[in-house]
């Protein structure tokens, strides 16, 4: 399939800049995939839509603050005088990284901007100058690789001086409010670089009523990064080439899939990160060997491009936001609910004033 055919129009104004007061105030858009129709619901109806017994698969990854400002060492420029700390270290003009995924402890992979400017052996200081990082290498897609150290833990040295890395297409500055916006009531695991944003409308309020209807709650953890909001450059979809991202499948929720694949009950995938994680899992036991829809537990890397045609082995209904044009996401889901349907109910969103991407409104498909 081509990239054209995941394109479609959506005006500045739709793209949601900011979150609403409460979580649960976002609009959601039920489309049904036997028969391509939607609805128009909120979020907090989202229990009472349900048959009451389905299976929510979340992800529990917590997004870290990766957007990290800093300078070159030893580098001189015309501004080597006023850049120059207490210490004497020369600096060039500041620098922008963002971390895509950690390798190691201290080492990491990231983007670097400007890019072509640093190169291996570098060594970059970030603000504050508690936390340094040499350049250790490079790898595919213009990624550095980072090795940090500092007096104290690098994660926690990040968590003090970074910024929440919004998407771009939020023209805006991070805020405070940010902080805890751009996070799940149930993030736990930290090692994201962008947000689960399906996960973003949940309240312990809503959490509780589906409990209460009968509903079982399981996690993974898909460490969204470079994979997630990676474009794709080549109009033939076939040879587009995923950034891995790293997972893990606990136990528990191996079991509770099985077990609700035996009862007859529905799998909800709580967003496309979900998906991806499950779907490699299960295409990964199957190259194995192993039954057709079963997986095994344990940390891997998804690099699945899910596209038309592929064959959902475990994930029956997906909880999503509404993606960017021409993007891996919109192709999953288009894959989920067939393209034309997802393209007229993203038509009739915009009509309906829906807001879009990660602060935006969601869909139920089913």
């Amino acid at each position: 399939m081509l990239l054209s055919d995941f394109d479609y129009h959506l005006p500045p104004e739709s793209i949601a800049q900011r979150p609403l007061p409460a979580r649960d105030a976002s609009r959601m858009l039920l489309l049904e995939r036997a028969s391509g129709r939607y609805e128009d619901h909120s979020f907090s109806q989202l229990p009472s839509l349900l048959r009451g017994d389905e299976l929510f698969v979340i992800n529990d990854t917590r997004v870290i603050p990766a957007r990290l400002f800093g300078h070159r060492l030893g580098v001189r420029s015309e501004s080597a005088a006023k850049n120059t700390p207490a210490g004497g270290q020369l600096l060039s003009a500041r620098i922008e990284v963002l971390l895509t995924r950690r390798l190691e402890a201290d080492l990491w992979e990231a983007l670097v901007r400007p890019g072509r400017k640093v190169r291996a052996g570098e060594r970059l200081i970030f603000e504050g100058g508690q936390l340094e990082a040499e350049v250790v290498g490079r790898g595919d897609f213009g990624l550095r690789q980072l090795r940090f150290s500092g007096p104290g833990d690098t994660l926690a040295a990040i968590e003090q001086i970074g910024h929440v890395p919004l998407p771009p297409y939020i023209r805006r500055g991070d805020e405070r409010e940010d902080r805890a916006r751009y996070q799940t009531v149930f993030a736990a695991r930290p090692g994201a670089v962008a947000a689960p944003t399906a996960g973003l409308h949940f309240t312990p309020e809503i959490l509780q009523q589906l409990r209460a209807r009968g509903a079982e709650i399981q996690t993974i953890t898909l460490e969204v990064g470079l994979g997630t909001f990676q474009p794709i450059h080549s109009e033939d979809l076939d040879n587009h080439r995923m950034h891995g991202e790293a997972y893990e499948i606990p136990e528990a929720t191996v079991a509770a899939i099985a077990a609700a694949r035996r009862q007859g009950r529905k799998i909800l995938a709580v967003g496309t990160t979900v998906v991806r994680a499950l779907e490699d899992a299960a295409e990964k036991a199957s190259a194995a060997g192993a039954a057709p829809g079963t997986m095994l537990p344990g940390r891997a890397a998804a690099d699945i491009f899910i596209k038309p045609g592929h064959g959902f082995a475990l994930v029956d209904q997906l909880l999503t936001n509404f993606h960017l044009p021409r993007s891996t996401l919109l192709v999953l889901v288009s894959a989920f609910a067939g393209r034309e349907a997802v393209l007229a109910a993203y038509r009739h969103a915009v009509d309906a004033s829906y807001r879009f991407y990660s602060y935006g409104d969601c869909m139920l498909i089913r």
